[in-house]
């Protein structure tokens, strides 16, 4: 009903060339995975997914980041791949592109982990960007509680601006409601939602966020 289509942006710093990195990749990804047969998807998921069953017990822990590549279908992607075009560009023109890099992987990581300690006996796969853009959620709330986001109302096809910390609040009040209705049950299928991995991810921006609130306040803002 409610759809993020912008913010406003970072006048000047860094050109957020690993964001978009990151949006190319996720497609490439998605799309060798699904021009393969179904059960070769399957198979494709179950390997490079992050299954907590494994994590926990410490097996296949590279899937902490491949798993981050993933997605269950279009409108997975699409919706991942919006917040994170909308989101990361901020985040990365203010701490610098290596930087960026460590915080967006170490923030899907964070995320994973988070949702297989809560799951730690599913042997589903997580799959999902989610993760990893909800630590950049996390960090934007901090970062840019000022900034507007433009909002498309689909009812109406009308759009509004609304405070960063109005909305990004919302979304983690809607995250954590629906985290703990989940609380053991399995919720890493690739038709499900791990809200978990969500709220993970985003406390460990709201962290990293706090470490730059100081440059990030310097940043000169302009509407998209």
């Amino acid at each position: 009903m409610f759809i993020p289509i912008g913010d406003t942006n970072i006048e000047k710093g860094s050109f957020p060339f690993f964001t978009y990195l990151f949006i190319a990749a996720n497609i490439v990804v998605f799309l060798y995975q699904v021009s393969m047969p179904p059960q070769l998807q399957e198979a494709f998921v179950y390997q490079y997914g992050s299954i907590p069953a494994y994590i926990t017990n410490g097996f296949r822990l590279e899937t902490l980041f491949t798993s981050m590549f993933l997605h269950g279908g279009w409108m997975h992607l699409i919706g991942n791949m919006m917040f994170l075009w909308i989101f990361a560009d901020n985040i990365e023109s203010t701490i610098g592109s290596f930087k960026f890099v460590l915080f967006y992987l170490g923030g899907g990581v964070a995320a994973a982990l988070t949702h297989a300690f809560l799951n730690a006996h599913s042997d589903m796969p997580c799959v999902g960007a989610s993760g990893a853009i909800a630590a950049c959620l996390g960090a934007y709330i901090i970062m840019f509680p000022k900034s507007r986001i433009k909002v498309l109302f689909l009812i109406f096809l009308t759009t509004f601006r609304v405070p960063a910390v109005f909305f990004l609040g919302f979304w983690i009040i809607n995250q954590l409601l629906s985290g703990v209705g989940t609380l053991g049950a399995v919720t890493s299928d690739t038709s499900g939602v791990a809200y978990w991995a969500h709220i993970g991810g985003f406390a460990f921006g709201i962290i990293f966020g706090l470490t730059y609130k100081g440059k990030a306040d310097t940043m000169v803002m302009e509407d998209e």
